[in-house]
């Protein structure tokens, strides 16, 4: 998941550079989501991890 976050990321920049303003914001927004959904994962996959250590 952190690699089609870092894929918008860099459509995003592209789309930016070459002045394609919609498709830049779209794909920050997309980049944005996805990362914040890798985050709430990675967090609760190590909850579940420190949890069943113990």
């Amino acid at each position: 998941m952190l690699y089609w976050t870092l894929i918008f990321l860099v459509i995003a920049l592209v789309a930016g550079l070459f002045g394609f303003g919609g498709i830049a914001s779209a794909s920050a927004g997309i980049a944005k989501v996805l990362f914040t959904i890798f985050l709430v994962l990675f967090v609760i996959s190590l909850i579940f991890g420190l949890v069943r250590g113990v």
